[in-house]
């Protein structure tokens, strides 16, 4: 099948019509895989999967804490009331 490239803003994409979207089951995102000489668009399916392991470990190398504090020190909550 050959399509054509198009301009998008200062930009360049393909446009795929709605057959191959359904066939593919391709929604919001995609992966791009640069292989061989080849360009490999293939759906993805859960763009969070094992994100819950990944959260687990990271909890078990205690890497899960916060990198500033969610309140500042000199913040005025009162004004929010």
């Amino acid at each position: 099948m050959e399509i054509s490239i198009i301009k998008i803003g200062n930009s360049k994409g393909l446009r795929l019509n709605k057959t191959i979207l359904e066939k593919y089951n391709i929604k919001e995102k995609v992966e791009l895989i640069l292989e061989k000489g080849q360009i490999i668009l293939r759906p993805i399916e859960k763009p969070r999967k094992d994100w819950e392991i990944e959260f687990k470990k990271m909890r078990l190398n205690n890497d899960d804490r916060l990198l500033m504090n969610d309140v500042f020190d000199d913040e005025d909550l009162d004004e929010w009331n």
